[in-house]
């Protein structure tokens, strides 16, 4: 049984406005999403992450958005398939030179946020965001929202020649189609640190959830997604790494 990898979305500081407890959580995750500057983050505070990753021995992933500091990248815009693929590539061209000047590399790319959600369910988009990742590196895989019929984006992918990650969520419900249930949804977001864990090893067993209409899902999962937010969030994240190390070692 593949353990799925824990990632954390970091580096989500701005300025004197401070977000996050990343240097509680990122040791016991393996990625660390680093916010590229259009969402959130500035160029001193993507350094400051990207050493503390390295550190920590942590994977390092761009994390490109819209350009949308005030709505913190939630919002949608109206951006063409090719202006994504533009601002997908610099971004993550930003990140790779911290990177570099850090003595480490780049390991994967994950979409943040509205861009994140836009691209799964509007072809046109993932593929511009797919042809931002080709043109940089196609060895790096590309982190997209895990459904329950995944065989679209796997296709999608091989005739673009790079690897997805698919990502799941322990501490969010899901609906039928094997999409994020709204937060406006009652029960949509678990706040209970045993059902958040429960959730996480059911999804690293490759066991089904159920969703919020009953339905039984089956959700491929390469990596689970976690949160350094506040106190109760970090203490969640080393919970599930624990009951990782459990599974790994039974």
């Amino acid at each position: 049984m593949a353990i799925p990898l824990l990632n954390c979305d970091m580096g989500e500081s701005f300025g004197n406005w401070h977000l996050g407890l990343d240097a509680d959580a990122m040791p016991f995750v393996d990625c660390a999403n680093i916010a590229c500057g259009f969402h959130a983050s500035d160029p001193h505070v993507m350094r400051r992450t990207v050493k503390l990753a390295v550190q920590n021995g942590v994977r390092i992933g761009a994390h490109p958005g819209y350009p949308d500091l005030m709505g913190f990248g939630r919002r949608s815009m109206a951006c063409s398939p090719e202006e994504a693929e533009d601002m997908v590539l610099y971004q993550v061209g930003a990140l790779a030179g911290i990177c570099q000047a850090e003595g480490t590399q780049l390991s994967y790319i994950k979409p943040h946020g509205a861009l994140y959600n836009d691209m799964a369910a509007n072809p046109a988009l993932l593929e511009g965001v797919m042809r931002a990742v080709r043109a940089y590196d196609a060895s790096l895989p590309l982190m997209i929202m895990s459904t329950a019929d995944p065989e679209p984006h796997r296709e999608l992918a091989a005739n673009m020649g790079i690897t997805l990650w698919f990502e799941t969520f322990a501490d969010r419900a899901y609906d039928g189609n094997g999409h994020l249930a709204s937060r406006r949804l009652p029960n949509a977001v678990h706040h209970d640190q045993n059902t958040i864990v429960d959730q996480a090893v059911m999804l690293a067993k490759g066991e089904p959830l159920t969703a919020l209409d009953g339905t039984s899902l089956h959700l491929p999962c390469d990596t689970l997604c976690v949160h350094g937010d506040n106190p109760e969030s970090v203490a969640a994240v080393r919970a599930i790494r624990e009951a990782f190390q459990a599974l790994e070692q039974a």
